[in-house]
């Protein structure tokens, strides 16, 4: 798997959090600008969770953007510096 990309496909609300607090000290010293995080699209309740965390955190972070320039809503792109 990608060094900046966190897969939530499959987690429960219990492990989000302490999923992205990995993701994010693993990267935390590298020179990535951006990373990403799949909630993918369910019920919300994974990608309400990432959202709330990361807004909570202070991370500046936006919808993946496909080739034909709609978003992704079940790709959350984090921006590091």
């Amino acid at each position: 798997m990608a060094k900046d990309l966190l897969d939530l496909h499959g987690f429960n609300g219990t492990e989000v959090e302490p999923a992205i607090d990995r993701f994010l000290m693993q990267i935390s010293n590298s020179s990535l600008k951006r990373a990403r995080i799949m909630t993918g699209k369910g019920t919300g309740t994974v990608k309400a969770i990432a959202i709330r965390y990361l807004k909570l955190a202070g991370y500046h972070w936006s919808y993946e953007k496909l080739a034909n320039g709609k978003s992704n809503e079940g790709c959350l792109v984090i921006f590091l510096e």
